[in-house]
């Protein structure tokens, strides 16, 4: 029996769920925790262990990891800055169990007043007493938040320095959520290009709460009906030659609140159109609409999930929804995924856009 105890427990752990990953994590721990507090070979006997089995929850986990004190190691769990990952993080590190010498935590967390995170990148110091910043206001889009960041030893040359310098800087100062999700743009600059007054770094997790309580209060708990609104059919041809169609809805392009509805997720389903012109077949068109009308149900306009409209060409089929969070449209769309990943390759992405400014290519001035 032991013989063929051995084998099995040879075999790969399939990880089907968060708590199969934190079944197998917790038959490891001991050994990843005298790796990690001992400064062994963490890459080979921690990182490469841990990072298949994350994958195999979802792609798109990544984690740090180190001693937070002479007992206790911590695993921080990140999506790396993508908007569409933030809610398995937060499930993932939901489900884990309490275990002794471990501290589990979803995504980079904002560092004390007291203690400023500052880092080090190619001989360039990154921290608060380095970076100021000042907000860019736009009378036409009263809620963007459009912030200028001022680095003291900006050198253009180095940009891809500056930029990483400054985004890791803002996710440890401000917390990963709060840095990916209360910005909307970001400009880096050296200080002498500045064209308003620069505040201090330390003032601006300050401004982007007022800013946030304010956005919070003025659009809360608007919602828009869709049932009654009018859609309207668009042709063009695509520079190959090819026809698109797309169907969007008029009346709520024309909505005075999109700021209310600022997560744009995009639905992107590849098709074989090459015997029809790059349109879907009967069949294939029937599916995309089932498709379609299946997310519709799961994200419901009267729940704060408008769908925008749809565009068909060249394989492609694109469909567009505006919504006032981004966690459950990641869950429905990445669940849609995996259960037509047999029949259709189903791809999504969420981003911040408050005014639509995706969508004004179906406007009459354009």
């Amino acid at each position: 029996m032991s013989i063929f105890k051995k084998l099995f427990d040879n075999k790969p752990e399939n990880i089907a769920s968060y708590a199969d990953f934190w079944n197998w994590f917790k038959d490891n721990e001991k050994t990843f925790y005298n790796v990690i507090k001992n400064k062994g070979d963490i890459q080979k006997s921690f990182f490469n262990k841990l990072g298949p089995k994350l994958d195999q929850i979802n792609e798109g986990i990544w984690f740090l990891v180190g001693m937070t004190d002479d007992t206790t190691a911590e695993i921080i769990f990140t999506p790396d800055g993508i908007i569409k990952n933030i809610v398995f993080v937060e499930e993932l590190v939901r489900a884990a169990p309490d275990l002794e010498h471990w501290k589990f935590t979803a995504l980079k967390q904002p560092s004390k007043p007291d203690n400023p995170f500052g880092i080090e990148m190619e001989g360039y110091k990154f921290d608060a007493d380095k970076l100021s910043f000042y907000a860019t206001d736009h009378p036409n889009m009263p809620d963007i938040i459009d912030l200028t960041i001022a680095y003291k030893d900006y050198n253009g040359q180095d940009k891809s320095v500056m930029d990483n310098g400054v985004y890791l800087t803002l996710d440890n100062n401000l917390g990963e959520l709060n840095s990916v999700t209360a910005i909307d743009r970001l400009n880096i600059i050296d200080p002498s290009d500045a064209t308003q007054e620069l505040i201090p770094f330390n003032k601006l997790n300050d401004f982007l709460i007022w800013r946030e309580k304010e956005f919070v209060e003025k659009y809360h708990g608007l919602r828009h009906d869709t049932e009654n609104d009018t859609y309207s059919s668009m042709e063009a041809t695509l520079e190959n030659g090819l026809p698109l169609i797309a169907i969007v809805n008029t009346d709520l392009l024309q909505w005075d609140s999109k700021a209310s509805h600022p997560w744009i997720a995009t639905v992107k389903i590849a098709y074989n159109g090459e015997n029809n012109n790059g349109l879907p077949d009967s069949d294939t068109y029937q599916l995309l609409n089932e498709i379609e009308d299946q997310i519709m149900k799961e994200l419901k306009d009267s729940e704060g999930y408008l769908n925008i409209g749809r565009e068909t060409a060249d394989s492609l089929r694109e469909v567009y929804f505006a919504c006032i969070d981004f966690r459950k449209p990641s869950k429905v769309l990445h669940n849609m995924q995996q259960d037509y990943k047999n029949k259709l390759d189903i791809t999504f992405d969420l981003y911040k856009d408050k005014y639509w400014q995706s969508f004004d290519r179906y406007l009459p001035h354009h």
